[in-house]
């Protein structure tokens, strides 16, 4: 990677902008058990193309 170059794991804009629609929406939290809060799609997207990129088990 070179100065100045975005991450190869950082999803742009317009990459976002295709793939949200195709996510499923988020279902509604139950105010009796809410559980855990859910976290956001695009960083847990992130994550994931981290992980393959560096290939950390």
């Amino acid at each position: 990677m070179r100065r100045g170059q975005q991450p190869p794991w950082i999803v742009s804009d317009e990459l976002w902008a295709e793939i949200e629609p195709l996510l499923p929406p988020r279902p509604p939290r139950h105010h009796r058990f809410p559980g855990r809060e859910r976290l956001d799609d695009r960083r847990v997207l992130c994550g994931i193309l981290f992980m393959l990129h560096t290939a950390i088990p």
